[in-house]
């Protein structure tokens, strides 16, 4: 089976418009659900939309943007009506409050979205007949895991932010809607994805703003948490890796799948990697570790590379003067906030 067409939900955002060019490149038709909020500068998520429209029109494929709020069941009717025909279709659900350090000063805006909004979207992939379902989780659920490297079989129990429980919280919701419905999903557990149109909260954008301008950054901790850091081509690999095998799959599925690049990278490396690409020596202000935030991240990638065929190509050392190519083009005079 082939899906000719596919929901992103979040698709103005980083990854979201990433995948939307990749899909119409692909020759499908792609609608995107998104409601541009505020948690940064909405004219960033119009301009990733306009990337897309422009890919669109090169490309020659069909798409439909829609604005849209997944905790209103009547967007996402609207959506699921633009998307045609239920046999062919799959949704990518990337839609979600993020962030770790937010999520423990709004921990309700987080449940609203992360939970009652996945919730939402599955029962209108139930009512519609949509049975295959990409999901955009996190390696946030593992938390303080003592295993290195992470396994898609370890405990993820012991969440330790609200972000996190959301995230675990709506891998058991699919699975709920795989065993009662027969729904066909792909868990997808992001690790600290970066590159081109990274949101501008995120360390390594906000570090390169900050050490652009001369500025100290707040380096947390002694500078020896590491992570799993994956560059958005090899995310974007392993999720359209994940909507092959579903494609594939010809009875209902449910499986989890970390997409990470399978080393880890410590903060003070990070940040000489950044300072060496924009030319610039980074000022530090030490401040103590965060509440909510992991020692270390680090994926297991053997299932995916298994069963996607997922093969992350592009190292921090390459990875991170690309950023900086971009971030140089695009926000010189970016605002530091």
């Amino acid at each position: 089976m082939k899906f000719t067409s596919i929901l992103v939900t979040g698709g103005a955002g980083f990854i979201g418009s990433h995948l939307c060019e990749a899909l119409l490149r692909q020759g499908r038709r792609v609608v995107v659900l998104d409601n541009l909020c505020d948690f940064y500068a909405p004219e960033i998520k119009a301009a990733n939309l306009a990337a897309v429209r422009r890919v669109a029109a090169q490309a020659g494929g069909e798409l439909v943007i829609l604005r849209g709020d997944i905790r209103r069941p009547v967007d996402l009717e609207r959506a699921f009506l633009a998307l045609g025909p239920p046999a062919q279709a799959a949704v990518v659900h990337l839609a979600a409050m993020a962030g770790v350090r937010p999520s423990i000063e709004r921990p309700q805006l987080y449940y609203e979205v992360n939970v009652t909004g996945t919730l939402n979207l599955l029962e209108q992939c139930r009512h519609n007949g949509v049975r295959h379902l990409a999901f955009a989780s996190s390696s946030s659920v593992y938390g303080n895991n003592e295993k290195v490297p992470f396994a898609e079989t370890d405990p993820v129990d012991q969440p330790i932010s609200p972000y996190a429980a959301t995230k675990k919280a709506g891998e058991l919701q699919c699975h709920n809607y795989h065993h009662l419905y027969g729904i066909s999903v792909a868990c997808l557990r992001f690790f600290t994805v970066y590159g081109p149109r990274q949101r501008p909260d995120l360390a390594i954008h906000k570090f390169a703003r900050l050490i652009q301008a001369g500025r100290s950054l707040p380096f947390f901790g002694d500078g020896t948490t590491r992570r799993d850091y994956t560059y958005v081509t090899d995310t974007l690999q392993g999720v359209l890796g994940s909507l092959a095998w579903l494609e594939r799959c010809p009875a209902p599925v449910y499986e989890i799948f970390n997409l990470g690049e399978s080393r880890t990278v410590d903060l003070a490396t990070l940040v000489r990697l950044l300072g060496e690409a924009l030319g610039r020596q980074p000022q530090l202000e030490r401040l103590p570790m965060q509440p909510g935030d992991v020692d270390c991240t680090f994926a297991d990638i053997a299932k995916a590379r298994r069963l996607l065929g997922y093969d992350p190509q592009v190292a921090i050392e390459e990875g991170i003067p690309r950023f900086v190519d971009w971030f140089q083009e695009n926000l010189p005079g970016a605002k530091i906030s």
